[in-house]
């Protein structure tokens, strides 16, 4: 007898088995679906990212489009002068390396090629950006300047570098601190900022020639104080 009690007990026990091992795959099946996947996005947490993500472009953007600005015809013109300044002063650098004598004239030379070369595509970038047109020539005296240069050698080229030059700076320099302190452009403001570093490093080289003379000075303190 009490080995058949035992024999009905084992019996019993088998017979459990599989329905025990069910319910546990059922209970691991039910909690891998109500719990998400680490690392993986909820479609709620994306959508407000995205929004998010669309609402910061589009104020980007905004702020982009409001860099620009109203262009003035102070703005304007300033982009025509820093042109034209390059169109003549880059060539007046060059015939500085050829026909000068003095060292600390051709030094001065490639300061103008150099910073005139990098506002000069400054400037055609700019002009492209805000719709304006800009010139292809210098001005009739700029060109007149480079005719006289040419014609020029040795100290009398020196000289006449050195004043011209000095006195062109001058005058457009104090042009630049107008238009900085006036304009409602973030381009133009940039451009002057850009501008006024270039024009004061020429005017510094230029006087270290030695050459400038004190009517030079006079002339450019009679066009920027009337």
């Amino acid at each position: 007898m009490r080995t058949a009690a035992i024999a009905l007990a084992i019996v019993a026990v088998l017979a459990l088995i599989p329905v025990l091992i069910n319910l546990q795959t059922t209970s691991s099946q039910a909690n891998e679906e109500a719990s998400p996947i680490a690392g993986a996005p909820q479609a709620g947490a994306e959508g407000a990212v995205g929004a998010d993500g669309q609402a910061q472009g589009q104020a980007q953007n905004g702020a982009a489009a409001g860099d620009i600005g109203t262009v003035t015809e102070v703005d304007k013109k300033f982009l025509t002068s820093v042109r034209q300044a390059g169109l003549w002063e880059i060539p007046a650098g060059r015939l500085a390396q050829t026909n000068a004598s003095s060292e600390a004239v051709k030094r001065a030379g490639h300061h103008l090629i150099d910073g005139h070369a990098k506002l000069d595509q400054l400037v055609r970038e700019d002009a492209k950006l805000l719709g304006v047109q800009i010139p292809d020539q210098a001005t009739a005296e700029q060109q007149e300047w480079v005719r006289q240069l040419k014609a020029a050698k040795g100290a009398e080229f020196d000289k006449l570098f050195a004043n011209v030059l000095r006195a062109s700076h001058g005058k457009i320099f104090a042009v630049i601190g107008e238009v900085r302190a006036s304009t409602q452009n973030d381009l133009i403001r940039r451009h002057a900022r850009q501008a006024n570093q270039t024009v004061l490093d020429h005017m510094e080289v230029l006087e270290d020639t030695g050459l400038v003379d004190a009517e030079t000075f006079a002339e450019v303190e009679a066009a920027v104080t009337k």
